[in-house]
């Protein structure tokens, strides 16, 4: 495995109702992550649409993986030359509800995984599973990026130590998290806590890409594997790019062997 160290950026931006003006904010977005040297870009839950109230109007707006908005996110790619990782609603055969669905897209412009949310978000007052339905358990599709493996997981799912856990049994040691984390009263702290929390007991690599404010609670982050945050950006729309290396989580996990101590394995239920 590579030792070098490799740019990785979350990308934080309010996504709205109009696809193409969100394409064109993340491809801003991605061409200043590469030029502050990033070669792997995540971008928030929900970048393709999204308005304040999950309704109708998702249903109507969501497309299938060879629609317009996988497409643009494959030019951003292929243009800027990185991977690209970006949440969309994916059209299905329900006619009232969508998948909430991350695509990730190599530098080629070609998708190399897609995951679908599997922890909706019925909680603090939201009902998510009226509108969306939840993915299947399957196993974890992952990617190679720089020596690293890549695991997906959606926003929510960050409250379930297990859905981090399973994708380090496939491999992950870099994951993932788009995220439209709704702002509220202790949700920053639960944010930071939980992708710090993830990060340290699995001794991996966690990108956070969160939505701006106002709906969104900001804090996207970079954390490695000893829990150290070594990038955030705070309430703007912005890039943070942070420095990942296998030799730095082979360092941790010499020091700190949890993975190999462990006891309890996943099992769905």
């Amino acid at each position: 495995m590579a030792e070098t160290p490799v740019g990785i950026a979350v990308a934080q931006f309010a996504p709205g109702a109009d696809r193409a003006q969100n394409l064109a904010a993340m491809h801003t977005l991605a061409a200043t992550a590469v030029r502050r040297g990033a070669s792997l870009v995540v971008f928030p839950e929900y970048s393709a649409f999204f308005e304040p109230r999950l309704g109708a109007s998702f249903v109507e707006a969501a497309e299938h993986l060879d629609g317009d908005f996988v497409d643009g996110l494959k030019e951003i790619a292929h243009s800027n030359g990185v991977y690209a990782v970006a949440g969309m609603i994916e059209k299905t055969d329900d006619t009232v509800r969508f998948s909430n669905t991350l695509v990730a897209v190599s530098p080629a412009g070609e998708v190399i995984a897609t995951y679908r949310k599997l922890h909706l978000y019925d909680a603090f007052g939201e009902r998510e599973s009226e509108w969306v339905l939840a993915g299947t358990i399957a196993e974890p599709e992952t990617f190679e990026f720089a020596g690293l493996t890549v695991g997906l997981q959606t926003c929510y799912d960050i409250r379930f130590p297990e859905v981090t856990r399973r994708l380090v049994d496939a491999g992950a040691n870099l994951v993932l998290v788009p995220a439209e984390w709704v702002r509220g009263p202790l949700k920053e702290q639960h944010w930071r806590t939980l992708v710090t929390a993830r990060a340290l007991e699995n001794t991996v690599y966690v990108a956070a890409a969160d939505h701006a404010p106002p709906i969104g609670a900001g804090n996207s982050m970079v954390v490695d594997p000893m829990g150290v945050e070594l990038a955030t950006i705070g309430e703007v729309t912005d890039v943070a790019v942070a420095w990942v290396s296998t030799e730095r989580l082979a360092a941790v996990r010499a020091t700190n062997p949890a993975l190999v101590l462990r006891r309890f394995a996943v099992v769905p239920r």
